[in-house]
């Protein structure tokens, strides 16, 4: 394998470990974080403190992370290092926002202004015409949801490592998978999380005037009513509270995948083809490594957020 990682300590030492003998790496679009877990074998005395680690497929960083968990173990001549670990932008789960409305707010200012988070990045955009409502418990990872709704109809991702986006990145990486050898292709379904008909109560606490119903999911003979208070978030066009909410159980209902022994860089939002799909946002990445070698599942996401492609 063409795999190294990096581990970092809490006192700022590096440790460089290329016997990695397994990991798991993944990311989604609709997850705020990238994961990983690893299992290294190493000469090293045993490493003190470890508090981050990055992961480096094929000359390309695809994680930066905090530490979930670590066991190290030591057996004959080599000690064996487990760890868990997710991206630094799961801090943004994190931590909450004080209550309250927010008037003219841009995205620089909501991820720069409220915390400094370690190796979190973002899309450049000033424009503060905006406003957000934070109801009580609201992470900043949903504040940037609800931003990102309302300047974009779309919801944020993480670009490579630690750089959440709102906007479909403008130079993606095209990969037409003609000529590739596939391990497998196939197709998935959720409809765990659908619902059929959402209900919110308007300004004096009563229902009947702001309702929805999905007859993609009531085809499907799901029945699941969803009741909620007046969404204050919404306040500028009420209606668009049911619809949000619609896409968001919606996410990710359809994912078409292709996997192949290799990685060749793919990211969220970067371009694929292959099979049906043509030119399509890649919407997961899945990487796996072990002494058998490198093995990459890529999808694209057919659902109610829109993914747009380059010339759409």
């Amino acid at each position: 394998m063409n795999v190294y990682i990096i581990l970092r300590t809490a006192d700022g030492a590096y440790y460089t470990q290329s016997n990695v003998l397994s990991f798991s790496f993944s990311k989604d679009l609709y997850t705020p974080y990238t994961t990983l877990t690893a299992h290294i074998c190493t000469s090293s005395p045993k490493i003190p403190n470890i508090a981050e680690i990055t992961l480096n497929v094929n000359g390309f960083p695809v994680h930066h992370g905090l530490i979930d968990s670590v066991k190290q173990e030591k057996k004959g001549n080599c000690r064996f290092i487990s760890i868990s670990s997710r991206g630094f932008t799961s801090l943004l789960c994190q931590n909450q926002i004080e209550p309250g409305l927010k008037m003219n707010i841009s995205f620089n200012m909501l991820m720069e202004d409220f915390y400094t988070l370690p190796y979190v990045f973002h899309e450049n955009d000033s424009d503060n015409s905006s406003y957000i409502y934070v109801k009580p418990n609201t992470s900043m990872w949903d504040a940037a949801a609800n931003l990102t709704y309302k300047r974009r109809g779309t919801y944020p991702y993480i670009r490579g490592t630690n750089t959440v986006m709102m906007s479909p990145v403008t130079t993606p990486v095209t990969f037409d998978y003609s000529g590739e050898k596939f391990i497998s292709t196939g197709i998935e379904h959720v409809n765990s999380r659908l619902g059929s008909d959402y209900h919110m109560a308007d300004i004096n606490g009563d229902y009947g005037n702001f309702d929805l119903s999905d007859s993609d999911v009531s085809d499907l003979k799901i029945v699941r009513h969803k009741y909620f208070d007046l969404d204050m978030r919404f306040l500028y066009a009420p209606q668009q509270a049911l619809v949000y909410r619609d896409k968001y159980d919606f996410r990710g209902r359809e994912r078409v995948f292709c996997s192949y022994n290799g990685y060749h860089g793919e990211d969220l939002c970067d371009i694929v083809s292959f099979d049906s799909v043509s030119s399509e946002r890649v919407g997961s990445v899945t990487i796996r490594g072990s002494s058998k070698g490198i093995f990459t599942e890529v999808g694209v996401y057919r659902d109610k957020f829109p993914h747009i492609s380059p010339n759409a």
